[in-house]
């Protein structure tokens, strides 16, 4: 038993490199730019919205965390399309289920959403790590979050999303350094 604690504690040593990519001026400047308009374009298009004076639906948290791997990290696997895509659309459909399902006690319905979201995520081979965010949004959002229903799903969420993807296709290939996507499914 002691060896076997010992080995589960020494793998939190960790090993490997703490940089897996080199960085180079051009990849930062890439970077900083795909965030800016991308981010920029949900929240212009979050103000056309009727509902900008309440809440700036297109500016849900997750995108922030997307952002981060489309434009930083495009190389990445949980930045692929297919990643993102798949994520963020199987992790609102769970949100929005489970807060129609049982919207209290929060703190258990926000346990199901996110367990849940990563559950289909994984075994779909569609993980994407903001995606737990967009179900944990669906269940603690706002009242009028609440009432988008599954239309959060479309609108926000996978507008944006699919916004923020084409900002990424236009952006992460004007590096001679960089591609993307490396795959789509």
């Amino acid at each position: 038993m002691v060896q076997i604690l010992k080995g589960y504690f020494a793998k939190m040593k960790g090993g490997g490199n703490a940089s897996p990519h080199p960085i180079h001026w051009r990849n930062a400047l890439c970077s900083w730019l795909g965030g800016f308009i991308g981010i920029a374009l949900l929240g212009w298009l979050g103000g056309t919205d009727n509902l900008a004076d309440q809440d700036q639906l297109f500016l849900i948290g997750s995108f922030g965390a997307t952002a981060v791997l489309l434009y930083g990290s495009p190389s990445a696997p949980f930045s692929q399309p297919n990643h993102v895509l798949g994520g963020h659309f199987l992790s609102a459909v769970v949100g929005v289920t489970v807060y129609l399902l049982m919207p209290e006690p929060v703190w258990l319905s926000s346990a199901l959403a996110v367990s849940f979201a990563i559950l289909l995520m994984y075994l779909s081979k569609t993980t994407h790590p903001p995606g737990g965010a967009t179900a944990l949004i669906a269940v603690i959002g706002s009242d009028k979050v609440h009432a988008l229903g599954y239309w959060y799903v479309i609108d926000p969420v996978m507008e944006g999303i699919l916004l923020m993807v084409l900002v990424a296709l236009v952006m992460n290939n004007l590096s001679p350094l960089r591609r993307y996507p490396n795959y789509w499914w």
